[in-house]
């Protein structure tokens, strides 16, 4: 897809963050665009300022985790544009760090219930719709290097659940091209630095249901985890969410599979990966891994 002009783009995790550099971006493109996201607050301050700005936008209050919340921002879509051709299923949360055996099952059921069912269920939604249509289209899935191409030992519910929307989107992919439709799928990997978003303060959209049955573990923030870095030797860059965001748009519109900046970093880690793999190693390197 070339040409962003006209088009319908669908955003989940759109009112802050990431999401929200993606809508900014579209809109300079001239798309329209809808916003799906949990923060019915956050949802409302961010509509009402891409409008004010002149954006085509709207926003649909959306639970990733609920098939009957996607299908309800499908329907609205469609009811309302008649077509969506680029869908972002960006929403993500985080647990707290722990040792796998210290994670609690709330744990596991919250975050792969946002992360990956909230990326099963968008495709389930929009895509039989997407093909039906016969335009062309694009899927962007936001993954994460934290487990799609390496796992921070420490982040294991959320690097699983990262590592499962790197394979889904894979097959995903393959699945469009090889059925012959019009629809292309890509990998987001928010790259290039540390990121100054949500992510870091998912526990306020936590239900109450699904809270941790344990105290809960100590939540790092941005700051401990750049402290720690710098403890291991490395020190971390920070990344423009807007440029991030119009970087991964440009590999939309070069049907780059993959969209993440550095991408030869990457790529030297999985070598190394594959050489322990090889030889029956541990494929995580602990020396290299900052301790929180």
């Amino acid at each position: 897809m070339k040409d962003f002009r006209d088009k319908t783009a669908v955003i989940t995790g759109g009112a802050s963050g990431i999401g929200a550099a993606l809508v900014r971006a579209l809109l300079a493109e001239g798309a329209r665009v809808v916003i799906g996201d949990v923060e019915e607050p956050a949802l409302q301050r961010a509509v009402e300022e891409f409008k004010a700005s002149g954006g085509e936008v709207s926003g649909v209050v959306t639970d990733v985790s609920k098939p009957e919340s996607v299908e309800a921002l499908a329907e609205h879509v469609y009811a309302t544009h008649g077509a969506c051709h680029l869908l972002f299923n960006n929403a993500g949360v985080a647990a707290p760090s722990a040792n796998v055996w210290e994670t609690t099952v709330n744990d596991w059921r919250w975050v792969h219930g946002v992360n990956v069912m909230g990326v099963v269920h968008g495709i389930q939604s929009f895509v039989p719709r997407m093909i039906a249509g016969g335009d062309e289209g694009h899927v962007i899935n936001t993954s994460s290097g934290d487990g799609g191409i390496s796992p921070l030992p420490y982040q294991s519910v959320y690097a699983s659940s990262k590592a499962a929307i790197s394979t889904l989107t894979e097959c995903l992919g393959a699945q469009l091209e090889s059925e012959g439709t019009k629809l292309r799928a890509s990998i987001f990997y928010p790259s290039g630095g540390m990121l100054r978003t949500g992510i870091w303060t998912t526990a306020r959209n936590r239900p109450a249901e699904l809270a941790r049955e344990t105290p809960e573990a100590p939540v790092p923030t941005i700051e401990d985890f750049v402290e720690a870095a710098k403890k291991a030797g490395m020190n971390i860059p920070f990344q423009d969410l807007d440029e991030l965001a119009r970087f991964a748009l440009d590999g939309v519109q070069q049907e780059r599979f993959i969209l993440m900046i550095g991408l030869e970093g990457a790529q030297a880690t999985l070598t190394d990966r594959a050489e322990r793999i090889g030889r029956g190693a541990l494929p995580i390197d602990l020396a290299s891994i900052p301790q929180l």
